[in-house]
């Protein structure tokens, strides 16, 4: 895998992914300013958070349940000092789909969690990580109407 990341002005980088894909990232500088992009913090935490949700949206199609949505919460804290590591990482699943069953949302969620997310296992070395889920059974919904 490869990643090229370039200066562009002041505290703002675009990043070009191998594939080809670029996103712009940086900061302000002055706190509290306004950013051209996410940090590349941020972006470590989206990235545990899109690896992790991939996971549980392929697990439950895999296992054919009826999943039409997935999204993950994220909050973080980080340490006070250099380097400033994220210390604690707790991830909210919100999962909907027609009469899923809540103990194989579960499943789908810890096994990324705990075996397959690359991301959340690297970001395990330094952050305690907890997670927790919730199911919104579409087909309820849908007969309200």
């Amino acid at each position: 895998m490869k990643a090229r990341i370039k200066w562009v002005e002041d505290r703002t980088f675009v990043g070009q992914s191998g594939s080809g894909h670029k996103i712009v990232l940086g900061t302000s500088k002055e706190p509290g300013g306004q950013t051209p992009g996410p940090s590349p913090m941020e972006l470590m935490l989206i990235g545990a958070g899109g690896c992790s949700a991939y996971d549980v949206v392929h697990i439950l199609e895999k296992g054919r349940e009826a999943i039409e949505d997935c999204s993950v919460e994220l909050d973080a804290d980080r340490a006070e000092t250099d380097p400033k590591v994220f210390t604690r990482i707790h991830m909210h699943f919100v999962v909907k789909g027609r009469g899923l069953a809540p103990a194989k949302v579960e499943r789908a969620v810890n096994l990324s969690i705990e075996k397959y997310c690359s991301a959340s296992a690297m970001l395990a070395k330094s952050a305690v990580i907890t997670h927790d889920f919730e199911v919104v059974d579409t087909s309820a919904l849908a007969s309200a109407d």
